[in-house]
């Protein structure tokens, strides 16, 4: 049986880790030491350790960790082996974005479905097809989806939420400009991309700032 465990914050890391040993397969790497691993990453070779261990993946001190073998781990820990199917609500230029992103299903993930009020951008003969929001929670329910994905403008983010998890939707990830919430049990991510930038912007600035007082 699968172990889970409940840390917003490690959870997140494994995946980092999980991408920085596909680049070490890549270039030819056997095996790894908690060192290299931590340096792709940018955390502690502890930390990387800590992290392991609470998933109950361990390595050899002398030999550190084989990499397919760490691969297959974090794969099972992170449900890679399933497909995953996920809705998304909101067909603008976000939204658009992520329908037609390929490398979503090589990951295991499959969007199969988006829904919009706009009638112009309602199209159910797509690949994947486009429904009226009216729509959600009768596929939803039938399909038996657990997982949404909100890029609606802030103004209508709670609502479409809302709708989401009264059908049946477990998780979603937010676009909006907006921090959602939800009922105990239930799991949002929010991805404000505006806040994101503004943080990058900032620190560009304040480097160059600090090079030219030194």
């Amino acid at each position: 049986m699968r172990k889970y465990v409940l840390c917003k914050t490690c959870v997140p890391r494994l995946s980092h880790y999980r991408n920085a040993l596909l680049r070490f397969k890549d270039l030819g790497f056997d095996r790894v030491f908690s060192k290299t691993i931590a340096e792709a990453v940018g955390v502690t070779p502890a930390q990387v350790r800590k992290d392991f261990s609470i998933f109950g993946i361990s390595g050899n001190k002398k030999g550190g960790y084989n990499v397919d073998t760490l691969i297959e781990q974090l794969y099972a820990i992170l449900d890679k082996g399933s497909v995953h199917e996920v809705i998304l609500v909101g067909i603008g230029n976000i939204g658009s974005a992520l329908i037609n992103y390929r490398l979503f299903e090589k990951e295991g993930i499959k969007i199969v479905a988006g829904f919009d009020i706009d009638p112009s951008k309602i199209n159910r003969k797509n690949k994947i097809p486009i429904f009226p929001l009216d729509y959600l929670e009768d596929f939803v329910k039938k399909n038996n989806i657990k997982i949404g994905i909100i890029t609606v403008p802030a103004i209508s983010a709670q609502e479409v939420c809302d709708r989401m998890f009264s059908a049946g939707i477990k998780g979603i990830l937010n676009f909006a400009p907006i921090k959602l919430k939800c009922r105990e049990g239930f799991v949002v991510r929010n991805v404000n991309i505006m806040l994101e930038l503004e943080n990058v912007i900032y620190f560009v600035n304040a480097f160059e700032e600090l090079i030219h007082i030194e």
